[in-house]
């Protein structure tokens, strides 16, 4: 693996290791003993992979699994707008290096990437305090080669979508494509044209959704984000619900 010439142009370095338990555990690590990023870490198995709300994630060789470590990204307040930032940065390298594919990608709320409405990769954004600072850690997911196949809901991976992608090559086209848009957001001031740009791409914006909330279940129409990266649902009474944490799912063709 290596990175592209406009992250190392950005001043981005790499940690490429065969296995690792989890590359944003590793990254965390990497912060509490004083790494300062901006730092990728990229591994080619996680022995103890893990994706939001604590859930594991399967990690054999053949797929990409990396995490950028940035330290004090943004203002704290802007740092949940990363995961805009960085799946937006993910379809860009997919497009980039499987051409026939764009069509069939789409952004599940707040940070998957469909393919044919099937889960394809996954990013998981984890960030604490440390020395003073806020040290944030961007996993990303995708499946080149292979996907679980016993899940509650569709997965597919690259090469199942006929895209004959290497993990080199994508997670070179990748770190170009993440500096290109954490310029872009300008540490959050430029969130305007990322929330644009996210909602350009997103499943089910227009049409009805489905939200497991935690303490219940609602169904509206996808009406775009608000200015803190919140789902906008308006409800069949005519209210608009602002979900800032949950399950997401358009009601057709959907992950």
């Amino acid at each position: 693996m290596q990175l592209s010439s406009a992250a190392v142009a950005a001043g981005y370095r790499l940690s490429v290791h065969d296995t690792l338990a989890s590359t944003n555990a590793e990254a965390l690590t990497l912060a509490r003993g004083g790494e300062r990023g901006p730092l990728w870490i990229a591994a080619r198995e996680q022995t103890a992979g893990r994706g939001r709300r604590g859930n594991s994630w399967i990690s054999p060789r053949g797929n990409l699994y990396a995490t950028l470590l940035l330290i004090d990204p943004a203002p704290p307040e802007c740092a949940p707008q990363l995961s805009f930032v960085a799946v937006l940065a993910l379809h860009d390298a997919i497009a980039a290096c499987a051409p026939a594919l764009p069509e069939a990608l789409a952004l599940k709320w707040p940070n998957d990437l469909l393919c044919g409405g099937a889960k394809l990769a996954g990013i998981l954004i984890e960030g604490e305090r440390t020395a003073g600072a806020l040290a944030v850690a961007i996993g990303i997911g995708v499946n080149c080669q292979s996907h679980p196949t016993q899940t509650p809901y569709p997965v597919t991976d690259l090469k199942g979508e006929g895209a004959a992608v290497t993990v080199e090559a994508l997670f070179e086209a990748l770190t170009a494509s993440m500096a290109q848009r954490l310029a872009q957001w300008r540490r959050g001031a430029g969130f305007t044209e990322i929330r644009g740009d996210w909602i350009a791409r997103a499943a089910g914006i227009g049409g009805d959704m489905r939200a497991r909330l935690p303490d219940r279940e609602i169904i509206g129409r996808g009406e775009g984000l608000d200015e803190q990266g919140r789902l906008l649902l308006r409800l069949p009474d005519g209210s608009l619900q602002a979900i800032a944490a949950g399950e997401v799912f358009p009601m057709t063709g959907a992950a």
